[in-house]
């Protein structure tokens, strides 16, 4: 059982030894843990840290990138690398390194694909009042986007399967913590939460320049990764809004229509008309969004399937192995 423990890296010189050390040597079940940064177009020396200290394997970009397509490159060379597990972590080490093993145990007892350290928010004294209670909000909204209790969301420290690893996929550039739930939500993965420690804050966080800001992104996120995959859900309850005010329009124009009102209500008949025109519309936007989603499902398992081609995991005599 290989576990390869990822960590995507900006900029990271002063931090990066710090959570490298911090970092499990040996966990009952895993007979092997390497180690891997993703070097997002860093301008500092957090490359010459990292192979220095000794790390097994370096993805370099040559310009920043961002967050999400970080996660998915590491994911994408662990995995070619022969990875069982794939741990993400932070460089600022702000999660407990030895907190590892409590994140691959339900993986290594075949209870889930996906494990998520769910943080003591409301314990941790760098993060601000309205931090804490847009972290329980925006976990909150993603659990309802995915049909699964994630306490803590926006946690970036994750433990994924082999199996759950190869069906990621992240369509923003913002960060992939919010998208990837409500996917493997979708697909019906197994995700639990554990509870994990937070060390003291090295440095200020780079993802959240602002609250404004954070806010923005993380409702584009979700509702973006939504519309993507439950898209009729999303477009049907859009276009049961605009009928059903349509029709109470609509029936109070007959009310004063019946009592030979109605003339001075003609703006009423209008604006019922058009509620109920965009209501139709929006719901067959639903339908074709749901033929396309259905399309996606598709193209990701035959990517699935190809993944595993390539990692020599399937022969045409079938799979060999998960």
């Amino acid at each position: 059982m290989k576990l390869i423990i990822q960590i995507p890296c900006y900029n990271e010189a002063e931090t990066l030894e710090v959570a490298l050390n911090d970092l499990p040597k040996q966990i009952d079940g895993i007979d092997e843990i390497e180690y891997l940064i993703i070097n997002d177009g860093s301008t500092d020396e957090t490359e010459r840290v990292a192979i220095e200290w000794g790390v097994n394997y370096v993805v370099h970009f040559k310009r920043n990138l961002g967050l999400a397509k970080g996660f998915l490159a590491g994911l994408d060379l662990a995995l070619r690398q022969g990875a069982d597990i794939i741990v993400n972590t932070d460089a600022d080490n702000q999660y407990c390194g030895a907190d590892i093993e409590k994140l691959v145990r339900p993986i290594l007892n075949k209870e889930a694909d996906i494990v998520i350290g769910e943080r003591p928010i409301d314990e941790i004294t760098h993060f601000s009042h309205l931090k804490k209670k847009l972290q329980h909000i925006g976990s909150k909204a993603v659990s309802v986007a995915s049909n699964v209790e994630i306490p803590d969301a926006p946690s970036g420290f994750r433990a994924y399967s082999r199996k759950a690893a190869m069906r990621m996929n992240v369509h923003n550039e913002y960060t992939y913590t919010l998208e990837t739930i409500v996917q493997a939500g979708r697909n019906k993965m197994a995700i639990v939460s554990v509870p994990v420690r937070t060390n003291a804050e090295l440095r200020k966080s780079r993802l959240m320049h602002s609250i404004f800001e954070y806010i923005k992104k993380s409702v584009l996120t979700i509702t973006r990764a939504v519309i993507m995959y439950k898209p009729l859900q999303f477009f049907v309850t859009i276009a049961l809004i605009s009928l059903l005010g349509g029709v109470a329009i609509g029936v109070r124009f007959l009310y004063f229509y019946i009592h030979g009102t109605g003339s001075g209500h003609i703006q009423s008949l209008l604006l019922a008309i058009m509620l109920i025109i965009i209501g139709c519309q929006t719901f067959v936007t639903g339908l074709q969004a749901d033929i396309i989603s259905a399309n996606r499902k598709l193209l990701e398992d035959i990517q699935f399937r190809v993944k595993k081609l390539e990692l020599g995991l399937l022969d045409p005599e079938g799979e060999k192995k998960e």
